[in-house]
């Protein structure tokens, strides 16, 4: 009961700014969450009732068995992992590109049961036991020794001639996103961002490339469902066709009379090159799971109707700067949470990834960096860049090292809730997939037979 109160507490203090959609839906979401928390505090009574030596890997193998159960289970809610929390400390998340953000939560974990185990021992609390720093000190050594030859490895490989991105942040207000009398004044305020970025001067080091490669806008930057307003879509067109430059960016679409959230590139003559519609949808915000036994959720929280995309597509956008062409894919809205989303578009040949986003639902709170956390192990993973073009922020460019190399920010440091744009290089590796990549979550499997291995050595206390 303690554990599933302190889920109650935990959940609450960190998806609070739900309220600003549904309050009745985030309570019910807390509550569910909170139910991770009483099932690890179960598992852990169990165990402290029985003796063995394998607690410091038994009790991390359990918490993230149950992030990744969660992370799943229902459409899956991977959000505030244990891992995320040292998305700052790159010599401790490379080994994501291994053991995926899972391998992070497991040593966050583990040094802090080894933690417990000391104090408890130096207080003389009744059944503790001081446990030997050795496997912890091991495992942090590697880990950090893997860290700084990674940063140091990735930073200095090869790369081909950068390519310049250009990500706007509208930050139009919730409220007017989809107003009717406001629809001019946001795609006014899209290409007038897009004119700023579009006269940036020459580098030394761009060839006199001053002008970006491509402009990205945010999920559902039109503010109409394409198909039924198409005076919006021709004046996007007109717009790239004068610019004379590739763009993306998101809008509602309609075909075969279903909707899908979608994110489109048009070329720089303003042709149509490749529409990908979002695979995940958000449960009971874009769809119902199971509409016949939930229509009662239609009442609690607002819901749209969209259709889920079938294909993993690969954006090709073409440039003359290249030999190869250049290869990406798009993320919409919370899809970077799901690592088996970036692992795939990368498996296909993405070369970088790209998160469209719109976190105005939730105004001024640690939402927009609570997702930008998520976003930084997907480049960490895949070994890639990640740039993302959020509506309200946090907008800006990752490196595949997990570092974030520049945001869209105003004079007084804000990322949230003003407008700009921000022009950053970004590079291809020449290397392979990285082994996450690969095979995925072998981690996991780690570690659910080394708990299957456990259970008979598992003896009840005398």
């Amino acid at each position: 009961m303690l554990a599933y109160l302190t889920g109650v507490i935990f959940w609450w203090g960190i998806i609070y700014w739900l309220i600003y959609v549904t309050l009745p839906g985030t309570i019910i979401l807390i509550l569910y969450l909170a139910l991770y928390f009483g099932l690890f505090g179960l598992v852990i009574k169990i165990y402290e009732l029985r003796t063995t030596n394998y607690e410091l890997l038994f009790i991390p193998s359990v918490w993230v068995i149950l992030e990744f159960i969660r992370s799943h289970l229902l459409t899956g809610f991977p959000w505030a992992l244990l891992g995320y929390s040292q998305y700052l400390n790159l010599p401790v998340i490379q080994i994501a590109d291994i053991t995926g953000v899972w391998g992070v939560s497991f040593l966050v974990m583990m040094v802090n049961v080894g933690l417990y185990s000391v104090i408890g021992y130096l207080l003389s609390v009744i059944g503790a036991k001081r446990r030997s720093p050795v496997l912890i000190l091991l495992c942090l050594l590697i880990t950090l020794t893997y860290g700084y030859y990674k940063i140091h490895r990735t930073s200095n490989i090869e790369h081909r001639t950068p390519l310049r991105v250009s990500v706007i942040q509208g930050n139009i207000p919730q409220e007017l996103k989809w107003n009717k009398s406001s629809r001019d004044f946001i795609m006014d305020k899209y290409f007038s961002l897009s004119k700023e970025a579009l006269k940036d001067k020459p580098r030394p080091y761009t060839q006199g490339r001053g002008k970006p490669d491509l402009i990205i806008w945010p999920e559902a930057a039109l503010p109409c469902v394409l198909e039924e307003e198409p005076s919006y879509y021709e004046g996007v067109k007109d717009f790239v066709k004068e610019a004379k430059m590739p763009l993306v960016f998101g809008t509602v679409t309609l075909r075969d009379n279903l909707y899908y959230n979608s994110a489109l590139l048009i070329s720089e003559k303003g042709e149509l090159l490749v529409r990908y519609d979002k695979l995940h949808l958000v449960p009971f915000g874009e769809y119902i799971p199971l509409r016949k036994a939930f229509r009662f959720l239609e009442t609690v929280v607002p819901i749209g109707d969209f259709s889920r995309g079938r294909e993993y597509t690969v954006f090709n956008l073409p440039t003359t700067y290249y030999l190869l062409p250049t290869k990406f894919s798009v993320l919409i809205c919370f899809e970077d949470l799901f690592p088996e989303l970036s692992r795939n578009f990368v498996k296909k040949g993405a070369n970088f990834l790209v998160n469209i986003t719109n976190d105005a639902w939730f105004k001024k709170t640690s939402s927009p960096y609570q997702h930008l956390c998520a976003s930084v192990f997907r480049a960490v993973e895949n070994r890639v860049f990640l740039v993302r073009a959020a509506n309200t922020g946090v907008s800006g460019f990752i490196a595949p090292t997990g570092k974030i190399v520049s945001l869209v920010g105003d004079k007084w440091v804000e990322n949230i809730f003003i407008s700009g744009y921000k022009t950053q290089e970004i590079s291809f590796t020449r290397r392979g997939l990285s082994f996450y990549s690969c095979y995925g979550d072998i981690f996991i499997v780690l570690c659910v037979l080394f708990i299957l291995g456990s259970i008979p050595l598992l003896k009840k206390k005398p």
